[in-house]
């Protein structure tokens, strides 16, 4: 993390196969010790591909965590990233496209909240997704999709 971003004093409570399910639940461990500058989350790939719920049911999901950073940070701007789009998960495309856009235009009515979109950071010039940019399993990224997402979030870090 701190390769993509020198000079940024980042603390990451991302885990493996997190959900906003296990961010609502582990809230105050995640939130409480810190007095952060911003808060930045990628969260809700897993949820849309391990328990099959709707968009809405996601996005809901999404609300409580964001209602749980306002309430201990009513100030602090928070920043979501976009869900990837992963060649494993082809399937689950239409909820991914779904969901991004509920949290864009939620997002756009808080104070201090952006919405990062890396999407289409991760296509080619004809806009289909490059999968030269993940790793065998067509799931996880290599440091060049990192790479990438690191040049787009830059600019929306405080």
């Amino acid at each position: 993390m701190n390769d993509y971003f020198p000079g940024k004093t980042i603390i990451n409570r991302g885990f493996g196969g997190s959900r906003l399910l296990d961010l609502n639940y582990y809230a105050d461990d995640l939130l409480n010790p810190y007095n952060p500058r911003q808060i930045v989350i990628y969260c809700g790939e897993n949820d849309i591909a391990t328990d099959n719920p709707t968009a809405a049911e996601v996005f809901e999901r999404f609300k409580t965590f964001f209602g749980k950073i306002r309430q201990k940070y009513p100030r602090v701007p928070v920043a979501y990233v976009s869900i990837k789009y992963s060649p494993s998960r082809e399937k689950f495309w239409p909820e991914v496209t779904e969901v991004n856009a509920l949290i864009k235009s939620y997002l756009k009515t808080q104070k201090k909240a952006k919405y990062i979109d890396i999407t289409k950071v991760m296509n080619d010039a004809n806009g289909k997704l490059r999968t030269d940019i993940f790793l065998d399993d067509m799931l996880h990224m290599k440091p060049e999709g990192y790479k990438l997402w690191s040049q787009v979030m830059k600019s929306h870090l405080t």
